[in-house]
């Protein structure tokens, strides 16, 4: 299947160009040689394969104050849907305990990731227009630094049941709350986006590559400049619908105080995407 994404080289003398015009264009970037090792990735999906398939993960079913914690299958429903997603997961906020018996490796992949999004965000203000530029509050990678609201989110969409629902799917259609998301490749395929045109397109990568996406938080500061993109997981075809698929997004977000744009705080603004997608 063909992707309606290039794949960029992190290394590359004109990366950082590459890669806000890709956001530009379409929302999304597929990163390939970045700094993130290929094995802190695997041994991460290790971990948390191991976690969901236990019993024990319902103890650790999250704090609706704090959001923290395990998320039991069809608790989220997408804005604008009335049926479920098919999956299951952990949230993480720096600080939070991990469950039990968990390895390094998570913290540590949280940590990688962040740092690494911080330079992503400086090529994408740097990229941008002086006029847009100008209109951030403050720059980009700053809202980030120490925002306690950055959130790392460990999906486990089971093996389909034999009796889904009508109109369920892994993901339905949506779009992100935040600055931008840094997702290490998922563990199957699966992810598509809208294009400009209103097609499905299915985002192609390889293991070891990072998707970038652009959130509705990045889309308001930016005055529109860089979109956000709708996207989905569908549910797939064949031997797969019997084989767990796990992926674990990095949502960036500022911190609570940061002006967004007409004096919306990144507070206000996450609020109200929370109530509407049923998770406050």
């Amino acid at each position: 299947m063909i992707s309606p994404l290039p794949t960029l080289d992190y290394q590359s003398a004109d990366a950082p160009q590459q890669f806000a015009q890709s956001l530009q264009q379409s929302g999304f970037a597929v990163l390939r040689h970045s700094p993130i090792a290929d094995s802190l990735v695997e041994r991460t999906y290790q971990d948390w394969q191991t976690f969901f398939n236990h019993e024990e993960k319902a103890q650790y079913t999250f704090d609706p104050k704090i959001q923290s914690g395990y998320f039991p299958f069809q608790t989220e429903q997408a804005k604008g849907h009335t049926t479920p997603d098919l999956k299951e997961f952990f949230h993480i906020y720096e600080s939070h305990p991990l469950p039990q018996g968990m390895s390094d490796a998570t913290w540590d992949l949280f940590n990688q990731l962040r740092h690494l999004a911080t330079k992503l965000l400086e090529w994408v203000e740097i990229q941008a227009p002086p006029n847009i530029r100008s209109g951030f509050t403050e720059p980009l990678s700053a809202m980030i630094t120490e925002s306690k609201e950055t959130l790392f989110r460990l999906l486990h969409y089971p093996p389909l049941p034999d009796d889904i629902p009508p109109g369920a799917v892994r993901a339905a259609a949506h779009e992100d709350i935040n600055l931008i998301t840094l997702l290490p490749a998922a563990t199957a395929m699966g992810l598509e986006l809208l294009d400009a045109e209103g097609q499905w397109q299915s985002v192609v990568c390889d293991r070891g590559d990072i998707v970038v996406n652009v959130g509705d938080m990045l889309q308001l500061a930016s005055q529109g400049f860089y979109r956000s993109t709708t996207h989905r997981v569908v549910n797939p075809d064949g031997p797969a619908r019997h084989q767990s698929r796990l992926s674990m997004p990095l949502f960036l977000h500022p911190r609570p105080e940061v002006v967004l744009a007409e004096d919306k705080t990144a507070r206000q603004y996450l609020q109200e995407r929370l109530r509407e997608i049923g998770l406050v």
